[in-house]
């Protein structure tokens, strides 16, 4: 497994060179940007830093992909409109979260709350499992089964890199991960973010925060079907102000846009 996704990171880096050329850098602004994109049908990339797409950042709020077919492969949550998270009561930042919510509801407003509870009854054998069973980045969820994927100070984050998040994405496409076609195609459904003439796209974003409380990471990423081709992508972001996931898909979809396919 470990040597199929160095193949893929080697080949990332070869294709990256010449790919590059494809993506106006000022869409990046003041960013320290990592993006990849490949292309299914041709098997081409795009890899505009490949240092920087080989860098292990924690995932932030893009480990819900995995969080969710984990939870939908134990029965844990059923269909995309079922009613899933109950509300505690407890008034949180984001208005959207202070209420009961489908799991197409609280993947899209990313609810932090209604994933904690998820990871608790998952519990951290079976998460263990899964994710060594995926090959998720490093795999460590030692700084606790409801943080794990929340950057906090003094304690050890999962981490992955664009490069891996892309190549799990493809295995995931392909089949090749211990979930169903059934559970595969409800995350798809919760994931669709834009839908155009030209292309649809589905991911999901991922923000950091520092101990000041200010924007630290930004992350989006997916796949974007267009004109009968699959581009499946990752792009994280570091630097500048306040970086966060709507930066960075805002950065992915000024690249398709100007590619003609969203």
């Amino acid at each position: 497994m470990k040597q199929i996704v160095f193949l893929l990171f080697l080949f990332l880096s070869i294709c990256a060179v010449s790919d590059a050329q494809e993506i106006d850098k000022s869409f990046f602004g003041e960013y320290d940007t990592a993006l990849v994109i490949y292309n299914r049908s041709t098997g081409a990339v795009i890899n505009v830093n490949p240092a920087r797409s080989a860098q292990r950042l924690s995932p932030w709020s893009t480990f819900k992909i995995y969080n969710t077919l984990i939870g939908l492969e134990l029965g844990l949550i059923k269909g995309p409109d079922d009613p899933w998270y109950k509300w505690d009561g407890v008034q949180r930042e984001f208005d959207v979260w202070n209420r009961d919510l489908t799991l197409r509801e609280a993947f899209r407003a990313s609810c932090v709350p209604a994933y904690k509870i998820l990871a608790r009854q998952i519990g951290a054998t079976r998460m263990k499992k899964y994710l060594e069973q995926i090959d998720y980045g490093n795999k460590d969820i030692s700084a606790g089964i409801d943080i794990f994927w929340l950057d906090r100070p003094g304690a050890d984050s999962i981490m992955i890199s664009a490069d891996e998040q892309v190549a799990l994405l493809n295995k995931l496409l392909d089949g090749k991960l211990p979930f169903t076609e059934h559970n595969a195609a409800i995350l798809r459904d919760v994931m669709e973010a834009a839908r155009t003439e030209k292309g649809t796209l589905y991911g999901k974003t991922g923000s950091g925060r520092g101990a000041d409380g200010a924007g630290s990471e930004g992350w989006f990423v997916g796949f974007l079907e267009s004109s009968g081709t699959t581009y499946v992508f990752a792009c994280n972001i570091t630097g500048g102000k306040n970086p966060s996931g709507k930066v960075a898909r805002e950065i992915v979809e000024n690249v398709f846009r100007a590619q003609g396919r969203l």
